[in-house]
This record gives C-alpha cells, structure tokens and sequence, in this order.
C-alpha cells in the first residue's frame, strides 16, 4: 500500500481512471482535483448521494452499485479503503491486468507537484484545524488546493482545486495512509489510542506517527503539550505548540473561554486570535494552525483575520436547528477523548441540560475503548445511545450500545435511529442543547426532529 512511482505514470491529461467508492469524503475530492487535472474520471458507489449528485454535475459518470463493468475502458483504478479485492471492480481490474492504487497514494503524487505540501494528522482534530489552515491561506492569497474530511462552509465543500503552489490535506494514519505523503510541512496535533483494529497498540500508532513525521522535507510542528505526541517525535528535530510557556510557539494572556488569546513564537507576538469556536481543543487545534502559518513566513494578520471568520467545519459543533424550545447541534466526535473535549467546551454555555445522542462508530473501537466510553458519557445530563455504526466491520464481537447503556445509569438505549428521533422529540425540553454525536448517521436522528417541528 505504501508508495509507489508506477502511479505517476498514470496521473496524467488524458488518461482514464475509474475510483471505486467515488462518494466517500476523501474519494469525491480526489475524483473532482483529477477532473481539474485534464483526466477522464468515472466512478462507482454503493448508493446515490449528493456527493454522487456534485460529481455528476461536473461530469463524472458515477456508476451505483459495484459490477465489474464499471471498470471498461479504466487505465487504473484508485479504491477507498472500504474497496477490498473481492469486490467485483477490484477483483475485475486484477483479473485484467489494470494496476490498482489506494487514494492514499494518488494524494501522494497529486502533493509532489506543489512547493508547499502542508500534511495535518492526528487522532482528533485534523478537520477542525485543516479548516482553521484553509481560512489563513485564503486570507492570505496564496490560492491553495485543499483536502478536508469534512464540510467547510468557505469552500461550499470539502474540497477546493487552487492555482497557487501549496496543497493542505487531512492526513490520517489509520491503515498508514498518510505513510504515502511527500509532506514538506507535517503538523501533528495528537497521538492517542485509535483504530486498534489496524494499529496493535500505542506504542504501534507512535511508530506511525514518527514515520510520518520523518517524511516532511521542511519542518514538523508537533504538539508539546501531549506525552503521546513528545513520545513519536523522539529524535525527530520538530517545533513544538501548546499551551504551556515551553513551547516554542504557546498562547499567552488566555481569556477564561479558551477563544481569546496571543500567539507567541519565539518569544514575540506573532498575532493575536479571537476564535468563533468553543473549547480547549479549539485553542490548540488554532495555535498549530497558527504555527503552520508562522513557519510558512505567512504575515500576523492573515492568520488572525482567517481563525476570526472560522466558525467550524461541518459535522463539528454545526448548529442545526431549535426544537420546542432547544438548540440542536451536531458533532462527529467518535473517541473518548473528543467526546470530553466537547462536552467541557458545551459545559461552559448556558443551557440547562445536555442531552446527548450517541452513536459508537465501529464494533472494535466499542470495545477496546468501552470503559473511556462509559467514563465520558456519563457527563451528559441526558444520554440517549443508538447502536453501533458499523462502517467497515461486521459484529464479531457480539458488542452492542446496550452494554454501554447498561453501564451508564439514567441512559437509554434505542435499537434504530426513528427510535432515537421519537425519544428525543418527548424528552427535549426549553433551555436543553441537544447534540447528536457520531462519525455514522446519527445526523439524520437530529434532522428528523428537526423536519417534526416544520
């Protein structure tokens, strides 16, 4: 899987590739920049979406459902992680000899061509902070290509396709997927425990994480703060962020709130932020932002005016609506740790009570992390648990959210998400904030309710 010339040939004007799982948020970007780049993309999924609807509409033939047909006239396929050989395309595509990447490595080969190659990985926040990033650098007009795994609204997308020489990608470790990269610039934010399905442990995804970095021809910036993150750098000459005065670049003259603060690298002030997000977490996803900007020679004031009109990404603290009285939100939080960091940031808004909709997302991260799971969720004042979303795995394991609810007293387990819609719709009170929080489809619980109102 890890990186190969042989794709270079093939990324070209002209040529034609054919993506399997097309409509997935790091696939639907790919297939649109290679458009851009003079190639002929078709492309396949397992079910009509918008992102399928976005493609067609620039003239990418989408294929619904997966038959080895789809593949007639590809000179190379490029699969989604979820894509394994026994899927008709793959199984297709070897049979007749045609070459198969992962979109890893098409990313890879796309960021060569660009001087600067800005790489953001971490266990949480790599979305939140390759937004803060594209914000600066459009401030900064520096007309970058983007690679989010989310929504931002400033681009209408996930996505932008820049004329300028420098790409910013979201750049995940899980199945070592960023060991692909040519980083000239790599940020990490943190290392903690993830995708045990693929990593044996912590020591495993440090490991990763410290190959990662060492692939970055100009710089890492690196979290200073985390004992994880200080562990995988060791022996890498990296600058470190963080909120404590030993880092290289720290926050200083920190508002009680978390979004009001300066920037100090090196010992003087490089900008000062004031942050439309909430939360701890935010101010540090904004200091490595920050930093980046710093280390890329990009002036105080872009990166001060950029962070200031960043009100969040998609899926991340997105305000959806009111209910009978209660604001709605959305988050895709999906480890422990992201979970705390979102209910300490809610914490400190006014509202009565917390009720949280939760959806585990895969059945082995359920259980490595089931009692952090248990520890975070019992913050809320109202807990309502869907089952588990299943993503790439089936359930082996015989684990489902009615454990977790058996764990946490006062919760409530619902078998499907109109069951989690119902429950909501009866118990939400004026004053509650209501979050719907997962990386699944527990979004459409929230939207439900939201549509019983109208």
């Amino acid at each position: 899987m890890l990186k190969s010339k042989k794709i270079a040939g093939y990324l070209t004007p002209g040529h034609r590739v054919h993506l399997v799982g097309i409509g997935g948020v790091s696939m639907r970007p790919l297939g649109l920049v290679l458009k851009g780049m003079g190639m002929e993309v078709t492309g396949s999924d397992m079910s009509a979406s918008l992102s399928t609807k976005e493609l067609e509409d620039h003239g990418i033939p989408v294929a619904i459902g997966h038959r080895a047909e789809n593949i007639q006239g590809a000179e190379c396929i490029i699969r989604t992680a979820a894509a394994h050989n026994d899927n008709p395309e793959i199984a297709a595509a070897r049979a007749a000899g045609i070459p198969v990447f992962e979109r890893a490595q098409a990313w890879g080969e796309i960021m060569k061509s660009y001087k600067n190659a800005v790489c953001i990985s971490g266990t949480h926040g790599k979305t939140t902070t390759t937004s803060m990033m594209t914000h600066i650098l459009m401030e900064a007009n520096l007309d970058p290509t983007v690679m989010i795994g989310g929504y931002l609204p400033l681009l209408h997308a996930g996505h932008r396709v820049g004329h300028g020489d420098t790409i910013v990608l979201e750049s995940c470790e899980y199945c070592d997927s960023f060991l692909n990269f040519f980083p000239t610039l790599a940020v990490v934010l943190n290392v903690e425990e993830d995708h045990l399905d693929y990593f044996k442990d912590l020591r495993d995804i440090e490991k990763s994480f410290h190959e990662f970095a060492s692939l970055a021809t100009f710089g890492v910036i690196a979290n200073g703060d985390d004992p994880h993150t200080v562990e995988a750098m060791t022996g890498i000459d990296y600058i470190s962020f963080g909120l404590e005065e030993q880092n290289r670049i720290h926050a200083a003259n920190m508002a009680p709130d978390w979004r009001h603060f300066d920037v100090i690298c090196d010992g003087k002030c490089y900008c000062h932020l004031d942050m439309g997000v909430l939360g701890r977490h935010n101010a540090l996803n904004a200091l490595a932002a920050a930093a980046t900007a710093w280390m890329m020679g990009i002036p105080g004031e872009a990166v001060s005016h950029g962070i200031e009109k960043f009100h969040g990404a998609g899926r991340r603290m997105e305000y959806k609506g009111k209910f009978n009285g209660a604001d709605v939100y959305d988050d895709y939080a999906h480890h422990p740790d992201e979970v705390a960091a979102t209910l300490e940031a809610v914490r400190s808004l006014p509202y009565k009570r917390v009720v949280l909709a939760f959806q585990p997302h895969t059945y082995s991260r359920t259980k490595a992390l089931f009692g952090d799971f248990v520890r975070e969720l019992r913050k809320a004042d109202q807990l309502v648990l869907a089952e588990i979303y299943a993503a790439r795995e089936s359930n082996t394991i015989g684990i489902s959210s009615q454990d977790l609810a058996e764990q946490i007293p006062g919760s409530v387990y619902c078998e499907t998400l109109p069951d989690v819609t119902a429950y909501l719709k009866e118990s939400v009170r004026e004053g509650d904030i209501v979050i719907t929080m997962g990386a699944g489809d527990i979004f459409r619980a929230g939207e439900a309710l939201l549509e019983e109102q109208a």
